[in-house]
């Protein structure tokens, strides 16, 4: 392992050393921050059959698909078409499905301004798809049980306790599904443009058609294979942050020459928990130092520095509450949907 990688590890879950496991998995997100794991727990079958469900609502009629709008949602929930999603200030040639942790809304002028993201979601009629709910809703159950499992494994490796993230993360935890068809890439554009994940740790089922790739320290794109019964690992920004660069979120992006599904599951804590730095070992503080890939590494940018002209990932900046983390990223990715329903801010 390297940060010049040329290939994703894969890596067997079930191996029964589970701390030589745990120290496996921490070397690997901090060398290249993206695996394929096996004997993961969670069943193909559940997995097929959430495919089937999406796959089945993206066919409807836009007049169907227009009753979970998401600029209806002042929570920023529902479906979009191609192009409502902004990364690095370029549209997403990509339509999705948005469904966050559901919590009791708060009021619409509640402040801080990040428990606004707290709400319902938007769900499709159940007579036109009546067991789409109830299989989305079991595969983010099983893949959040993952998620945990995962953190768990890191925590080991950075010689924490096993539940350190688990505790940490508070009792309103705030963690995003995204369903999501692509269609085949025009050229010079990108079903989603390079980036870096928000929170802690996303899990992706990739489906059965190429197109993500990961960008390694040589600036290299190395494609993510399609592995049947895996299910790809990164880590995100909030990681980065509370590991200090010892754990980075390696910028990804998708660009597909044939119609691609993904379904994406981004594990995150309370909006109020503290992005404060862990304190960890002489060890991991030198292995940051010595890596101009670890030392160097920037962050998504902040609202206020795409409208100055910042592009990508160059921001020395990020939010020291996790809900603040999240509220950046709509105000970036959405600003119209923001400035609709929040137009003071």
């Amino acid at each position: 392992m390297s940060p010049t990688f040329s290939e994703i590890p894969i890596v067997d879950l079930g191996t029964p050393d589970t701390e030589a496991l745990a120290h496996h998995v921490g070397r690997i997100c901090h060398e290249v921050g993206f695996l394929l794991v096996t004997n993961h727990g969670v069943p193909q079958g559940l997995t097929d059959a959430a495919f089937e469900q999406c796959a089945r609502f993206f066919d409807l009629p836009v007049a169907d698909k227009l009753t979970m709008d998401k600029r209806a949602s002042r929570h920023f929930r529902g479906w979009e078409p191609q192009g409502a999603e902004f990364t690095n200030t370029r549209p997403d040639i990509r339509e999705q499905i948005d469904l966050w942790t559901e919590h009791a809304p708060r009021a619409p002028g509640v402040d801080p301004n990040y428990l606004r993201l707290l709400g319902p979601n938007q769900w499709p009629p159940q007579a036109l798809l009546p067991s789409f709910r109830p299989t989305i809703e079991q595969w983010i159950r099983r893949v959040s049980a993952l998620a945990d499992e995962l953190l768990g494994m890191l925590a080991v490796s950075l010689e924490l306790e096993s539940d350190h993230f688990v505790h940490a993360f508070g009792e309103e935890c705030m963690s995003l599904c995204k369903l999501i068809r692509y269609p085949p890439t025009p050229a010079g554009q990108f079903g989603v443009n390079a980036h870096h994940d928000a929170g802690f740790l996303t899990i992706l089922a990739a489906g059965t058609t190429p197109g993500l790739e990961v960008r390694n320290a040589l600036g290299d794109w190395v494609p993510v294979p399609v592995v049947p019964g895996t299910l790809v690992v990164n880590l995100g920004e909030a990681m980065q942050k509370m590991s200090s660069n010892y754990f980075v979120a390696t910028p990804h992006r998708v660009a597909t020459r044939a119609a691609r599904q993904s379904m994406g599951y981004f594990h995150g804590p309370s909006l109020d928990m503290a992005l404060s730095p862990l304190e960890l070992p002489p060890a991991f503080v030198k292995a940051v130092a010595a890596s101009p890939r670890h030392a160097q590494a920037g962050f998504m940018v902040q609202a206020s520095e795409v409208r100055a002209g910042a592009q990508d990932m160059s921001s020395s900046e990020h939010p020291d509450i996790y809900g603040e983390q999240l509220w950046n990223y709509f105000c970036r990715s959405y600003p119209d949907n923001v400035k609709q329903h929040y137009p003071d801010g």
